[in-house]
């Protein structure tokens, strides 16, 4: 069956793989309709990933149709539309045995650490599954975008009462926003790029915006615009460690920090008069759980998540690597792009 390999940064080449074997004990053979492609694949294929590794099979954002089932499969059967929790975790380490299976300790993600789903089809655990049955394979294929924002903000826990402040309206961002405003909570975003800002905006419906011009005025602006609190909870999705390092100085007294998007550099700010004196409380956020994939779904067939405007981009399989090219350049408007696969 057919694959798109990433062989190399920048390097993709199709290839033929063998097909799946019969799917086991608690294993379902899907078939792979729509990828969607996010910042992960972006910094894989520019060689930027930190837990990527070559060569690849990407695609973790995944809608997908049951084809078989194996033994004591129960929740899902041939012809059920799913959407796909990517990341596989070994049930056994400390992590998994609390509940956090989003930071297992031997976590495989779905075409990062793994192989993933840019082929025909694939075999997964029937626990990785999730039936979408009012969803497009489009929008199923946008679930776990999503649940990277509602986990991120669950972490941030922000109140009716309070102001959230999102740093980065590219897609995370945007899945961070998304939360951010059904919590209730005063919604401000941060970007350097204005079309970002004004899709946020416009289509959004997010008013508060504030544009970084790069001498730092803007930490002034969220200021007068919060009457001197600042933010409550401060969610970084840039994966800039200049961001990411300057986010502290956004946060309320008792405020919190969520740290969402990924950086390889080493972070610095200041402990005493910002971190210590303001009782920060600083967190990371890492993939989503699987009660974030069931409420997205959920919240998407009631039509309390809008995902008609996150697609500006689609490809055919075979044109991926020519697109991927293109798509890489802020100057091609890329909120989400969905590859067809089937």
């Amino acid at each position: 069956m057919k694959a798109l390999q990433l062989t190399e940064p920048k390097s993709f080449r199709i290839l033929d793989i063998p097909e799946p074997a019969p799917p086991g004990p608690g294993e379902v053979r899907v078939r792979i309709h729509r990828v969607g492609v996010c910042g992960t694949d972006y910094s894989g294929y520019l060689g930027k990933m930190p837990f990527f590794s070559y060569p690849r099979i990407p695609g973790h954002e995944l809608g997908v149709a049951v084809e078989a089932v194996g033994p004591g499969v129960t929740r899902v059967r041939p012809g059920d539309r799913c959407a796909v929790e990517p990341y596989l975790n070994c049930q056994r380490c400390s992590a998994c045995r609390r509940g956090h299976t989003n930071c297992c300790e031997h976590n495989q993600t779905l075409g990062v650490m793994c192989d993933g789903g840019l082929c025909d089809s694939m075999l997964l655990p029937e626990r990785k599954l999730h039936p979408a049955p009012d969803l497009s394979w489009e929008q199923a294929a946008l679930v776990e975008t999503l649940a990277i924002g509602c986990h991120a903000v669950n972490r941030g826990a922000p109140q009716a009462s309070e102001t959230v402040l999102v740093i980065g309206a590219g897609p995370i961002g945007l899945s961070v926003i998304e939360f951010a405003k059904l919590s209730g909570a005063r919604t401000v975003v941060m970007d350097m790029n204005p079309r970002r800002l004004e899709f946020v905006r416009n289509v959004m419906g997010v008013p508060d915006t504030l544009l970084v011009p790069g001498d730092g005025s803007e930490l002034a602006a969220l200021s007068q615009a919060t009457e001197g609190e600042l933010a409550h909870v401060v969610v970084d999705a840039t994966g800039s460690h200049a961001s990411m390092s300057r986010a502290l100085q956004y946060c309320a007294f008792a405020g919190r920090l969520v740290y969402v998007g990924i950086t390889q550099a080493d972070l610095a700010f200041p402990h005493a008069p910002v971190l210590h004196r303001r009782e920060l409380t600083l967190m990371a956020s890492r993939n989503a759980l699987p009660g974030d994939f069931t409420r997205i779904i959920r919240l998407i067939a009631e039509g309390r998540i809008n995902t008609r405007p996150w697609i500006t981009h689609q490809a055919a399989f075979a044109d991926l690597p020519d697109r991927m090219a293109e798509w890489i350049n802020p100057e091609a408007g890329v909120i989400k792009a969905v590859v067809t696969v089937n």
